[in-house]
């Protein structure tokens, strides 16, 4: 069973509710409800930890056009 956070209402959603909209503003899909209703908490951590990794890659932008004379 998939369950996805709705950002709109601020409900977890079951994945096979007939009413579950098809939009942008469902997260997910979670294993679990008490997971989908972690979602921003979730979001956050896993952008954190993307932002982090992006300041240990000194490397990222190899591009030499965007290196400032």
């Amino acid at each position: 069973m998939e369950y996805w956070f709705n950002t709109k209402s601020g409900q977890v959603q079951r994945g096979d509710d007939p009413d579950l909209p098809r939009s942008g503003d469902l997260m997910g899909p979670y294993d679990s409800e008490q997971e989908a209703s972690r979602a921003y908490e979730i979001a956050a951590a896993k952008t954190e930890k993307w932002d982090e990794e992006d300041r240990e890659d000194d490397d990222w932008d190899s591009n030499p056009l965007n290196d400032q004379s």
